[in-house]
């Protein structure tokens, strides 16, 4: 199996980082430091190097280093496919993320055919009981690590809605008008909704092939309406039968944007929105470490992983098992905590990374690499 691994990054004033530098080879990361030092931060430039605005969802402008707000700068080596690749992400004065690769400038998108970055943030901890937006969003990133085009599609059928949405708001009711959107949309939704199902299926495969000590999860698409057409031709059918509904509500009512997703602890039959803290976490860490096996098993290679303070919620015998499945699986994992104590149980040559704040500006510094 070829490795993926980031092998060099340097950050110039982005977020807390006024200049940082890192060198890891395409070992696991482990980085401490206390509250507010920047480590997040670190793992916000590494999930750069995949498709979309990364795990904040943050503009360009908001990543960079206040108060001098002159731009950023991220750039790293990426060991894919047996070939190491310089890429280089940049803004400036506010201006939207241009991306270089070996020197040469290109769509971000285009990192999805190298690149491929998971990951797991306390923000996600109330995914289950939240709203249908983030499960959705939680979703789709799945279905892109897996789905080069579904950014494409993503960002069409969102644009495309958008314009439908606006004649409805207007009370428009030409059917030519819609006659177009709608079957743009249809193209985009149903290659939506086609990588979704898929996505979930290797996801129930690669937990139902693998041993772990974190619980399985049934998942299941759930839609507003009763069923999701699944193809383009019914769909653009349910958008012209729903034009009428969608005119009084002045806004779209039926498609993929009205998709759930729908998760049951697999052991003890109870949906993951009534499970209790610890479970709901170690239902995520399960479906990141079953997306982490499905791709490596049809890409390869392991994708990278970001797990931002992960091992704070686990005991230590838990924490042991998921540095041992990540060993196990060989991928390249950026890992951070409050304390070194915490990553005690992770064996193997690995790289740990102290991170302190001085004077409003992150330093990191390389403690052990071994």
């Amino acid at each position: 199996m070829t490795s993926l691994a980031l092998t060099e990054l340097t950050l110039s004033h982005f977020r807390s980082h006024k200049l940082a530098r890192i060198s890891c080879g395409p070992l696991p990361v482990a980085i401490y430091g206390p509250n507010g030092a920047g480590k997040t931060n670190i793992l916000e430039a590494v999930s750069l190097f995949s498709p979309g605005r990364g795990l904040r969802r943050a503009s360009a402008e908001d990543m960079t280093r206040r108060p001098e707000a002159l731009g950023w700068k991220v750039s790293g080596l990426l060991n894919a496919q047996d070939q190491t690749h310089e890429i280089e992400m940049w803004s400036e004065n506010g201006s939207a993320r241009s991306t270089k690769l070996n020197s040469k400038p290109v769509a971000q998108n285009r990192l999805a055919e190298l690149s491929r970055v998971l990951w797991l943030i306390p923000a996600m901890d109330r995914l289950w009981i939240e709203g249908a937006e983030g499960r959705r969003r939680f979703l789709d990133r799945m279905a892109l690590s897996f789905f080069p085009n579904h950014a494409e599609a993503s960002l069409g059928y969102e644009k495309t809605m958008r314009e439908r949405n606006k004649l409805l708001k207007e009370n428009v009711r030409d059917p030519m008008w819609y006659g177009v959107l709608e079957t743009r949309l249809a193209e985009t939704g149903a290659i939506i909704h086609e990588n979704r199902v898929q996505t979930l299926a290797f996801l129930s495969a690669a937990q139902a092939q693998a041993e772990t000590a974190f619980p399985t999860a049934d998942l299941e698409l759930i839609h507003a309406e009763d069923a999701m057409p699944s193809s383009s031709a019914d769909l653009k059918d349910a958008f012209e039968a729903s034009r009428f509904r969608d005119l009084a509500a002045g806004r779209t009512l039926v498609g993929p944007h009205r998709a759930d997703l729908y998760g049951v602890f697999t052991a003890k039959g109870i949906p993951a929105k009534d499970c209790s803290t610890g479970e709901q976490k170690a239902l995520l860490i399960s479906l990141i470490l079953a997306n982490a096996r499905a791709l490596a098993a049809q890409i390869g290679a392991p994708p990278i992983l970001l797990l931002d303070e992960v091992a704070a919620h686990l005991d230590s015998t838990r924490r042991a098992a998921l540095y041992a499945e990540i060993g196990a699986l060989g991928a390249q994992a950026w890992m951070t905590g409050t304390g070194a104590e915490l990553f005690d149980s992770l064996a193997g040559p690995c790289v740990h990374i102290e991170v302190t704040e001085n004077n409003g500006a992150s330093q990191s510094e390389i403690i052990t690499s071994v």
